[in-house]
């Protein structure tokens, strides 16, 4: 009960503390720039930043540029030291919305799940602005069936999935039955193939300075089904039922079952409710792919030659216990989203997960404030706000002196990558960055 307490609070806390951030409306664009100071775990650098954004027809573009120069004159190294780097200056290059007929982005993957999540579920490509990744989404829904696919990085080896999907019933008239007729059948596959996905044990030998690896078990596959069922379907309000199975291959598997309410009525507020059960056998992770799998996959500790990997955790897991799985969201009068989300499994004392934040700036306010928070591996409600190198916050509180300037200070806790004598990532330690800033928003039409 008092963990169902706290799955209740955590939901309710994170209504007032989330958005998503969407893109320009159609036909309208959005210059964003400005100029700042920026402490790097304490080093000052100033800071230079050009985020315009357009969307037109079906189209959009986001470009992301951001400079930081030392009190030298020198570009910092970690903003361009990967041909990587020098792409991502494109936030993004889409085509459609999410949950539109056709869906396609290229460039940073923020947040991204495949069916009801029970495999990959709120994934990031660039958990760290100093690594930022270009990836692929490719979504197609044809009515009667469709696809989910995803691409985490060009360049490397890295994770990619893809779930298709089926309505059976549409093929004929049943199709026009109520509730069956909707009926919708899913399969998925997703996998990591980076060269440390699947490394279980092994020493690192500091003077060739490379990974003596002594059991890996390669590529992490993980395989599924899944029913969805919508048992109400309307205007204001719609309720789908569902079941999901998953087995991570050579490991281990387990069911989630659960439902999703959305409502919407009158316009007014609107929102989506998801409470799921998930039943865990031995050696499984449910949502293997998570917000930060690209830091959980593989985090060596170069000093005492130990390390961390997810497949270890996985391998070495034989039983995390079934547990809840909580989301909430909410929409009020199209001026904020909010959302959040948390996981609590019986018999396993480090599974809290939690994903929450806010974007509060509605226009002709005078004030602003964004925030996000992501927190894996949480003990207890002490735990929740602990920052660690378990911790992603984001924070900016800012004031408009005009409608198109705004004064803020951010509020950065985030990682920054450790790299082997080939420039490699081979783990990533907390940074945190403090930056007062200016800059100018400018919103147009065509």
């Amino acid at each position: 009960m008092k963990k169902l307490y706290l799955i209740i609070f955590v939901l309710f806390f994170s209504s007032l503390n989330f958005s998503q951030w969407g893109y320009p409306k159609q036909n309208n664009g959005m210059l964003t720039g400005g100029l700042g100071l920026n402490w790097i775990d304490g080093e000052l650098f100033y800071s230079l930043n050009f985020n315009p954004e357009i969307s037109f027809a079906n189209f959009g573009v986001g470009l992301d540029l951001k400079l930081d120069i030392d009190s030298k004159g020198n570009l910092r190294k970690e903003n361009f030291n990967e041909f990587s780097d020098y792409l991502s200056i494109i936030r993004y290059l889409r085509y459609g919305l999410k949950n539109d007929p056709v869906f396609i982005k290229l460039g940073a993957l923020d947040y991204y799940t495949l069916g009801h999540g029970s495999i990959m579920y709120l994934y990031n490509n660039s958990p760290t602005y100093d690594v930022r990744k270009i990836g692929l989404v490719f979504d197609v829904d044809f009515g009667q069936f469709g696809f989910e696919s995803i691409y985490s990085k060009f360049g490397e080896a890295g994770v990619a999935g893809l779930r298709g999907y089926v309505r059976p019933l549409k093929f004929s008239s049943a199709g026009d039955i109520p509730i069956l007729g909707s009926l919708e059948v899913g399969v998925t596959y997703a996998g990591d193939f980076h060269e440390n996905a699947g490394i279980i044990s092994g020493t690192y030998d500091n003077v060739q300075r490379k990974i003596n690896v002594t059991k890996d078990e390669g590529a992490i596959s993980i395989f599924g089904v899944d029913l969805g069922l919508p048992i109400i379907q309307g205007s204001m309000v719609n309720l789908t039922l569902y079941l999901d199975y998953a087995n991570i291959s050579g490991f281990g598997g387990g069911t989630a079952t659960g439902a999703i309410f959305n409502f919407n009525p009158l316009g007014l507020v609107s929102g989506s409710v998801k409470l799921e059960r998930r039943f865990n056998g031995d050696n499984y992770i449910p949502s293997y792919f998570n917000s930060f799998y690209e830091l959980e996959r593989f985090k060596l500790d170069t000093a005492t030659g130990t390390f961390v990997s997810k497949a270890q955790l996985l391998a070495g897991n034989t039983n995390v216990g079934n547990g809840f799985y909580g989301e909430l969201g909410v929409n009020v009068l199209g001026l904020f989203n909010i959302l959040g989300s948390y996981q609590r499994l019986d018999k396993h004392p480090t599974s809290g997960i939690l994903h929450l934040g806010t974007e509060i700036a509605p226009e002709g306010f005078p004030l602003l404030a964004r925030t996000g928070y992501d927190k894996i591996n949480i003990v207890d409600e002490k735990d929740l706000f602990k920052l660690d190198d378990r911790s992603y916050l984001f924070f900016e509180l800012g004031y408009k002196p005009y409608p198109f300037m705004i004064v803020s200070m951010l509020y950065n806790w985030t990682f920054s990558p450790i790299r082997d004598k080939d420039d490699e990532v081979i783990d990533f330690k907390p940074q945190k960055r403090i930056e007062p800033r200016v800059y100018f928003v400018y919103p147009f039409s065509f």
